[in-house]
């Protein structure tokens, strides 16, 4: 008995304070769990303010030690090799949150190799705010110039081949679509950041869903990288069934079913940056 009491002992400071995340072997879960926010290990638990330019390039396949050059250590006791990495970030957002500061946490989970494969963000003040905030990093350009924000929502179905998510089945609509988008991004005098979230229907497992919006939405980014975006300023993002745009009732064919969910198989995709007036 005594020896299982050390045993058990020694297995809970190895473990640290976990959130109890469940994360698959490639660094994905169904329903990420998050830590007290008060409860940061360092920094008089206050969190910090992350360099804008280096939150814009953290991106799918990076090392921890990547990570650490981009946006410092994790703030959360998460125990020995963890396989999870929690952060208290703080935004200056003019006109909103409490003395003009959004607070919000931030999750990266590792898959089984240790290679960041999903990010996660949690509102901690204001409760329903928008994490993270749609800033732009502070850049020099003349007054002439206007700082805009752009959005593009294209449709998967127009973008994939059925159940597909590679650039080599992306379908001959979709490399219009992707082309035209191109287009519109050569209108931009500079490019802040390029963000592309994927998003897919209810249909199918949470597990299934999350991979393919990720794997889509990383196919789109490397479309761009491949004509010459710059690939710092681009991050993706899978979100799988999350914020559907539509319901349809569970009484039709699955046919029907299908069609009438196709608003919500999309890839979403934030431009943000100057353009001359």
């Amino acid at each position: 008995m005594k020896k299982l009491m050390i045993l058990g002992l020694f297995a809970g400071l190895m473990g640290g304070c976990t959130t109890g995340t469940i994360i698959t072997q490639e660094g994905t879960t169904e329903q990420p769990k998050w830590h007290n926010a008060e409860k940061v290990t360092f920094n008089k638990d206050l969190g910090t303010f992350p360099n804008l330019q280096s939150l814009n390039q953290i991106r799918d396949g990076m090392t921890k030690d990547q990570l650490y050059e981009l946006i410092g250590r994790p703030q959360y006791d998460d125990g020995w090799r963890p396989r999870e990495w929690n952060y208290l970030f703080h935004f200056t957002t003019p006109g909103q949150g409490e003395n003009n500061i959004t607070t919000c946490q931030f999750k990266v989970l590792f898959d089984q190799n240790m290679y960041a494969r999903s990010f996660y963000w949690n509102p901690i003040n204001p409760e329903n705010a928008v994490c993270p905030p749609n800033l732009t990093p502070p850049v020099k350009e003349p007054i002439e110039d206007k700082v805009t924000t752009q959005r593009y929502t294209l449709g998967a179905d127009a973008l994939f081949k059925f159940d597909k998510s590679d650039i080599q089945n992306l379908n001959p609509k979709g490399r219009v679509d992707l082309d035209s988008l191109i287009t519109e991004l050569g209108k931009f005098k500079v490019l802040n950041s390029i963000r592309i979230t994927g998003y897919t229907d209810r249909l199918g497992s949470p597990s299934y869903n999350q991979k393919l919006s990720q794997d889509r939405a990383e196919s789109i980014k490397q479309y761009l990288v491949n004509r010459g975006v710059n690939p710092n300023i681009v991050t993706s993002q899978g979100r799988g069934s999350a914020q559907s745009v539509t319901e349809c009732e569970n009484n039709l064919s699955r046919t029907e079913l299908i069609n009438c969910l196709a608003p919500n198989r999309r890839v979403v995709i934030d431009v943000d940056g100057y353009i001359e007036q």
